[in-house]
């Protein structure tokens, strides 16, 4: 019975950490709270924590990092599945499906997106494009797939954004490998994302879907 019990408490607690998750108190990128403070705010001891944790880990929507903590993966269990399954895919296959996915989600937005869209991606182009100049290029990369995240955003299309949210820390993973063992990274594509974006918000469905058609048309010609 007590078996039972033990078992019952950490699936409540791992529907409470779940809960946070898919709610958006604990977004995409952001590190959930130390085990201590998971257990304080839980009222359970740090063993049921840490296996509540670990369950998470295995569905795929969080993500232990050695020596920095445990980082919010993805917002549910079906698009963790979906990231953990891709992890291993090669990165040609990544980016051709990205061509499918990216080209028509421009074409989309620039349909669709709204007031709000459209704030969005001029802050992130113009974060993105200041943090290249001062040569932040870790910190540019993030901005960089907001970017792209925020463009899938403004498509509208919910089930887009799940499975773009699945290929995230795919394209993160990738382009801070080119950028550290070949020089190259997405983040040097500066004009190639003012034009998308511009495109976007002007309303132009053809040119969105055309400036994005040749930008990873160009990074998969770069990664050899």
């Amino acid at each position: 019975m007590r078996h039972v019990q033990r078992q019952s408490l950490i699936s409540q607690v791992t529907d409470m950490l779940r809960e946070q998750i898919t709610s958006g108190a604990w977004p995409v990128g952001r590190r959930i709270p130390t085990e201590p403070e998971l257990s304080e705010l839980t009222g359970t001891g740090r063993n049921t924590v840490r296996e509540a944790v670990q369950a998470l880990v295995h569905a795929g929507m969080l993500q232990r990092r050695q020596g920095s903590g445990t980082y919010v993966l993805s917002a549910s269990d079906m698009t963790g599945a979906l990231s953990k399954h891709l992890a291993d895919a090669a990165e040609r296959d990544v980016l051709e499906l990205r061509q499918a996915l990216d080209v028509t989600a421009a074409a989309l937005a620039a349909i669709r997106r709204d007031d709000h869209d459209i704030a969005t991606l001029q802050r992130l182009l113009d974060e993105r494009t200041r943090l290249n100049a001062a040569g932040d290029f870790d910190r540019a990369i993030e901005v960089d797939v907001d970017l792209h995240r925020a463009i899938v955003a403004a498509s509208h299309n919910a089930l887009y954004l799940e499975f773009y949210d699945s290929l995230v820390p795919i394209i993160k993973s990738s382009i801070h490998y080119h950028l550290e063992y070949h020089g190259l990274a997405e983040t040097h594509y500066d004009q190639e994302h003012v034009r998308l974006v511009r495109a976007i918000i002007a309303g132009d469905p053809a040119e969105a879907s055309r400036e994005a058609q040749q930008f990873l048309a160009s990074v998969l010609k770069n990664i050899g």
